[in-house]
């Protein structure tokens, strides 16, 4: 069979390439309502070159049997995926590695997921995943997607994407692993964006591990980039997260912004507004609490056409050294924003924003899109349990700039009286004013130029990393010039002289 590699293969195709390539040979599990992977093989002829053995452990108690049962109770969930690829693969190799494990590419298929239900509450998601060999005898390699169905669709064609996904993934492995993005973008071969979200992959191995463009946070953006979601979520330690679950029953709390780098004025934003938001949580739930930096797609590219992922890596690798998780959205407008966390969870979310974007939410232009113009906007982004924190912005005259001092146009006088009557809008108390001169854009001109004096501009932590990994365009050729010189200026003249007498 010939294929063209710019050709968008169909689900059945990319099947029979699999089933007629003699080094691909494995183990399909899928339970729950995805049981259409393996049947696309059956269909597509030739399965008996690819397919070991399928399983659908449909029954919990079966499940459970086999796979352990989960301390959460739950069935699809990652942890569940894992336990299934763990068992399922092991059980090739111990059964058929002595008979084929010298010329063959193992790899077990594992799905755990769930369709929507008769009323509409429970939405179609699921985990999938792949661990796969790409030289025969090698250690394996995990692929790890977690999808989002929309809810305008029925059962029966929700279970027809999850068996499209699997084909598609199980071929991305094989064909497309060399190239990230067509490695995702042909995830949604024969779907589309409006059927099917991907918020979440991992990619892990030998064959992986150690390469940046396989970077977990690349990937994360690249997903957004590429339409296959709106947002997605990494912890400190750069690893993948799935907001559903990583946001489930939590406080929320957003600082939105460019991080370029980060300064003191963000870090005085950070704590200020976390600080005021704890206050107003009870105690017992100030522990359930998440605080996210989100970058936008709209400001990454803010300096140019497209992104800039050594730039894009320089701001996560500042966030996450200092403990962020680090959201990465395509949702320019605060509202979309918050509409989006409110599908995740149904407790407070805090947005902390300087005064100058409470100014600009307030402009009708950016919602002449909606039928309700900004009142369909803003009951979306003053949701009864959503509130703004607004930090200040100091004057030249050194007079405090804040919501008591906010001017609006006499026809939305009484609408943001409303927000700050009812609690929606309040000014973040505690800030600093020594800082507040600080503009970031000048910050990395003196760092890009090796100027000095930035440093005082940024947390330690923050010029520390700048300067050890060389980041945002910092010059470290120049700064070790300059280094060696002041060495030498300061050393003791008499000793020069001496240095000179030997030679």
């Amino acid at each position: 069979m010939i294929v063209d590699d710019e050709q968008v293969m169909t689900t059945r195709q990319k099947a029979l390439r699999i089933n007629l390539d003699k080094r691909i040979y494995g183990s399909f599990a899928e339970i729950g309502a995805g049981q259409e992977t393996a049947a696309f093989f059956f269909k597509a002829g030739g399965a008996s070159g690819t397919i070991a053995k399928t399983m659908s452990a449909y029954d919990m108690t079966f499940s459970n049997a086999i796979y352990g049962e989960e301390d959460s109770g739950r069935y699809v969930c990652e942890p569940r995926l894992v336990k299934m690829l763990n068992k399922e693969y092991s059980l090739l190799e111990l059964r058929l590695d002595e008979e084929r494990g010298e010329n063959t590419t193992f790899f077990a298929f594992a799905n755990t997921v769930t369709t929507i239900n008769y009323t509409r509450t429970v939405k179609g998601h699921g985990w999938l995943g792949v661990r796969f060999q790409l030289t025969p005898r090698s250690q394996p390699n995990d692929a790890i997607i977690h999808v989002r169905l929309s809810d305008n669709h029925e059962t029966l064609t929700q279970q027809q994407f999850y068996g499209i996904l699997g084909v598609n993934l199980i071929y991305a492995c094989f064909f497309h692993h060399d190239d990230t993005e067509k490695f995702l973008k042909s995830l949604l071969d024969g779907l589309n964006r409006d059927k099917v979200e991907i918020d979440m992959i991992r990619l892990e191995g030998p064959d992986f591990d150690g390469n940046p463009k396989y970077d977990n946070r690349l990937l994360s953006l690249r997903l957004v980039k590429y339409g296959l979601t709106e947002a997605t979520l990494f912890d400190p330690n750069g690893d993948a997260l799935q907001p559903t679950d990583a946001l489930y029953k939590k406080n929320i709390m957003v600082l939105r912004g460019r991080f370029r780098p980060v300064t003191h004025v963000n870090l005085d934003m950070l704590e200020g507004g976390s600080k005021q938001f704890m206050s107003d949580l009870p105690e017992e739930e100030r522990k359930h609490t998440v605080v996210l930096a989100e970058l936008t797609l709209h400001d990454l590219k803010a300096a140019s056409a497209d992104i800039d992922e050594k730039d894009f890596l320089d701001r996560v690798d500042i966030l996450c050294s200092m403990g962020q998780t680090v959201m990465i959205s395509n949702y320019h407008e605060y509202h979309r924003l918050v509409s989006y966390l409110a599908q995740l969870t149904k407790k407070k979310i805090g947005i902390v924003m300087g005064i100058f974007n409470l100014e600009s939410i307030f402009h009708e232009k950016y919602y002449t899109n909606l039928k309700g113009g900004i009142l369909e906007a803003f009951s979306q982004l003053f949701m009864h349990y959503i509130k703004v924190y607004v930090y200040p912005y100091k004057r030249d005259s050194g007079e405090m700039y804040t919501t008591k001092e906010f001017k609006l146009p006499p026809n939305q006088i009484d609408l943001y009286e409303y927000l700050v009557a009812n609690n929606k809008i309040a000014d973040i108390m505690e800030y600093r004013t020594d800082t507040m001169h600080i503009i970031s854009d000048k910050v990395l001109a003196m760092i890009q130029a090796g100027m000095d004096g930035w440093e005082e501009m940024v947390p330690p932590q923050v010029s520390k990393k700048i300067i050890e990994k060389c980041l945002f365009g910092f010059p470290c050729d120049i700064w070790e010039k300059r280094k060696q010189a002041e060495a030498i200026l300061q050393t003791n003249p008499l000793e020069i002289a001496a240095e000179k007498e030997k030679v």
